[in-house]
């Protein structure tokens, strides 16, 4: 009998997710469907509620707005997403007592792999755009990464919780900052996460394009979290939104000469983790060519 898995999230249809999940179970001979599923907040529980044990699940991917709200309706929640309380995977275990829904977040892992891969070391000096739900798994892995601080770019900082809260948990120190200085913010990081929905960066990239050349802040304004860049070299930007891409800001930060990972490499390994969890299988050099291929990404270097 086929077993389940899905991503659900409001809206879905954009979701690359389906892609990559199945090119996967294809390349390594499992019988999984993988379906994108439209699921607001407000009808999570209901629809958790309705999951039965005999159509067989093995995994939910969870996208935006469901990150938080996920944690009230798994059993258990395991790893760097017991920490943050936000999470972006449910994994089905069969135990003797029955079906057991584990919450993930694999987003930290993603982020790490997506942005070690374009060359960013140990303690990188960073900066964040948005406090939601994908900030606290950037916290959480600029912690991993080394950094000891971290400027977080917010509209609203009354709304920020979820990005305090996973500053707390894993002892990294931050400082909330208004949205309307990400620009300069920018300049002087060697690390940027974006995670912005799409187009919501528009402005900031407005205001990348008018900035001077070699404009950087200065020394007394970089926060003291690990070594800087030369002050003629512009760092790495992660945007998290794939669609549309590029995106305008990943095109201003590339024309100032900076280096653009697209959000399509972090959503790659993370998905490589929830494939573990969903299949217990071996995701292997191979299978990740197919995934690449199956989304438009080079294929990578080993």
């Amino acid at each position: 009998m086929s077993r389940r898995a899905a991503v659900l999230g409001h809206p879905i249809s954009h979701s690359k997710s389906p892609a990559l999940h199945r090119a996967a179970y294809a390349k390594l001979g499992l019988d999984i469907e993988y379906s994108a599923i439209d699921v607001t907040v407000e009808r999570l529980p209901a629809f958790m509620a309705g999951l039965e044990a005999g159509d067989n699940w093995c995994g939910l991917s969870v996208t935006m707005p469901l990150k938080t709200a996920m944690v009230d309706e798994v059993d258990e929640v395991r790893g760097a997403g017991a920490h943050l309380g936000v999470i972006n995977t449910v994994a089905f275990e069969a135990t003797e007592q029955g079906v057991r829904r584990v919450g993930h977040n694999t987003d930290v892992a993603g982020i790490v792999e997506a942005v070690r891969n374009a060359g960013v070391t140990e303690r990188p000096n960073s900066a964040i755009l948005g406090g939601g739900g994908t900030s606290a798994a950037a916290i959480a892995a600029l912690r991993e990464l080394g950094s000891k601080h971290v400027d977080v770019f917010v509209r609203d900082a009354g709304r920020a919780a979820e990005a305090k809260a996973a500053a707390a948990a894993v002892g990294l120190s931050i400082h909330l900052r208004p949205l309307a200085e990400a620009a300069e913010g920018m300049a002087g990081a060697g690390l940027v996460i974006s995670t912005l929905p799409p187009r919501a960066a528009d402005g900031i990239a407005a205001q990348l394009e008018l900035l001077p050349d070699g404009d950087k802040l200065p020394d007394d304004d970089r926060p003291p979290n690990g070594d800087r860049l030369p002050d003629d070299v512009w760092g790495v930007l992660l945007d998290v939104a794939y669609d549309p891409w590029p995106s305008r800001i990943a095109e201003a930060w590339h024309s100032r000469g900076g280096v653009v990972v697209p959000g399509l490499e972090m959503l790659l390994y993370q998905a490589v983790e929830q494939i573990r969890l969903f299949s217990g299988a071996d995701v292997t050099a191979d299978v990740i060519d197919v995934m690449c291929d199956s989304v438009g990404l080079p294929r990578r270097v080993y």
